[in-house]
Formats: C-alpha cells, sequence, structure tokens
C-alpha cells in the first residue's frame, strides 16, 4: 500500500471518529428501558432519580443489583397507583393542585441549596474551616480508665477491698460489675465532660495506676482505677473530612437563607413582621462539627 492511500484512510478513519463524536454530543445517548408498565416506560434515569429521593429509606443490606431492583419495584408499583389515580382524575382536584404547587417549590428551593453546595464544599474552603477549628481547641486532657460499677456502697468497698487485696481489676469486673457497654471495666479514652460531673471529677483527681474510693453517681456506685493519661489531640483531616465538608455546606446554606430573609419583606399572623422592633429571625439549623479523635 502506498504512502499516500495510507494517509488518505488515516484522514477517512478520523473523520469518521469526529463524526461519530459529534453525534454522541448532539443526540445523547437514550435511556435505558427498565420496565414497562401498561405500555409507560420506566428508565434507567427514572431508577437514578428514585434511588436519590428514597435515600435513607431503601433497606441498608441491599447492594448492587438488589438494590437497584428494588428501586425498580418501587417505581413500577408507584406507577400502577399512578395509572389507578390518573383513570379516577385525582390530577383535576384542587388539593393534587396545591400538592404539586407545594413540591415544585421544594425541589425548585433543593436545586438552590444543592448549587450552593457544590459551590461552597472546595477542598480550599474545607482545609481553611478545619485548620480554623484545629487552632481554637483548646488544650484539654484525655483519660484511659476502668471501672467497677455495683448497685450499692457497700458492694463497692467489697470490690475495692478485692483489688487492693491483689486481685486483677479487669477480673472484678467482670464478675461483679453491671455495666454490660464496658468489657472488663474498660471505658477506652474521654475527657473529663463527657463523663457525669461525679466520675469525671473523680478520675481527673487520680494519677495513673491509683484507685478510687467509691463514686456515687446515677448510675450506682463506681471504683475508678485511671490507667494513663494524654493530651487531646485533633483528628487528621482525612477522617473528618465528610463532617466538614457538611458544616461548610450548611453554614453556606444558612447565610443564603438569612441574606435572603434580611432583603424581603416577610409578614406573619401569629408574630410581629420581620424587620419590626420585637421580631427575631428563624436560628439557622445546627451544622455538624469535626468529631473528638478516639
Amino acid at each position: 500500500m502506498s504512502s499516500k492511500n495510507a494517509r488518505s484512510m488515516t484522514r477517512a478513519a478520523l473523520g469518521t471518529i469526529c463524526l461519530v463524536a459529534l453525534m454522541a454530543a448532539t443526540f445523547p445517548a437514550q435511556a435505558k428501558v427498565l420496565a414497562k408498565v401498561n405500555g409507560v416506560e420506566i428508565t434507567d434515569e427514572d431508577v437514578k432519580l428514585a434511588m436519590e429521593d428514597l435515600g435513607p429509606g431503601i433497606p441498608r443490606q441491599l447492594e448492587g443489583k438488589a438494590r437497584e431492583s428494588y428501586i425498580l419495584d418501587f417505581l413500577i408499583d408507584e406507577q400502577l397507583v399512578v395509572q389507578k389515580a390518573q383513570a379516577d382524575k385525582l390530577a383535576e382536584t384542587p388539593d393534587f393542585a396545591k400538592k404539586m404547587a407545594y413540591l415544585r417549590d421544594k425541589a425548585l428551593m433543593e436545586t438552590l441549596l444543592g448549587a450552593v453546595a457544590k459551590t461552597a464544599a472546595t477542598d480550599a474552603a474545607i482545609k481553611a474551616t478545619y485548620d480554623e477549628a484545629a487552632k481554637n481547641q483548646k488544650p484539654e486532657t484525655e483519660y484511659h480508665a476502668h471501672h467497677i460499677l455495683v448497685p450499692t456502697e457497700d458492694e463497692a468497698k467489697k470490690a475495692l477491698a478485692r483489688v487492693k487485696g491483689g486481685e486483677d481489676f479487669t477480673k472484678v469486673a467482670t464478675e461483679v460489675s453491671k455495666d454490660p457497654g464496658s468489657k472488663g471495666g474498660d471505658l477506652g479514652w474521654f475527657t473529663k465532660d463527657r463523663m457525669v460531673p461525679e466520675f469525671g471529677e473523680a478520675a481527673a483527681k487520680l494519677k495513673p495506676g491509683e484507685l478510687s474510693e467509691p463514686v456515687k453517681t446515677q448510675f450506682g456506685w463506681h471504683i475508678i482505677k485511671l490507667d494513663e493519661t494524654r493530651p487531646k489531640t485533633f483528628p487528621p483531616l482525612d477522617q473528618v473530612k465528610d463532617q466538614v465538608a457538611r458544616y461548610v455546606v450548611q453554614k453556606a446554606q444558612s447565610e443564603l437563607v438569612m441574606k435572603l430573609r434580611d432583603g424581603a419583606k416577610i409578614e406573619r399572623s401569629d408574630q410581629p413582621a420581620e424587620g419590626a422592633k420585637d421580631a427575631k429571625p428563624a436560628a439557622p439549623a445546627p451544622a455538624a462539627k469535626p468529631a473528638e479523635k478516639k
């Protein structure tokens, strides 16, 4: 084959590829039909929308194809009910018109807030928020302790005597403690304010290796053994990035709503008009903050 013919074939092939790409851009791929209900098509795009809408309502144990099949069954049932409702002319009722208006407004709100979320949750914004939270964390001590919980002071004194007599604390806790949530009495790491006041105060007064006298709380009587302490450290960004992102998004959405309120005339029959002397704006929804490191 001559080089001239080879070049011609190459140009032709490139032209075909460009034409296919242009057609794909001009005529996007059609949605895949997954089912028909009395002739009405249900597509993969319908499944995707329903999956986004149902969200937490989908059983957690369903994964992959089973999840898609669950959604498809839901859409088939929905379409059957829709067709019956249409046959009964429910779409022509005033109540339906009101509900459609409400759902339209809700969808518009969610679309705008979704756009705000995409704009707000940048890597730079997440990093800046994380750095600010880390900078503002006050120095704090974390404690690692074991405890024995019993109903009465007398039982607590008997347990303490066994430990002071040389028995292993974990063994005694396993035998007599009424706290099912701490295996062998191990409470893991905690800060003072995460415990009930009496317990937190008693643990904070101990030195590593020391035992407390019986401590009474709302749960009963405790014997506390402090194992070790450490300065509380801020969790690395990769562990809390999702939480920080939610905080950034909720903050941006709340700020938008408050800005819109400030520029609007809102009249309510149950309270003074906004802008009046006694009017109070609605508080923004509380936003998630980075979790403590365990």
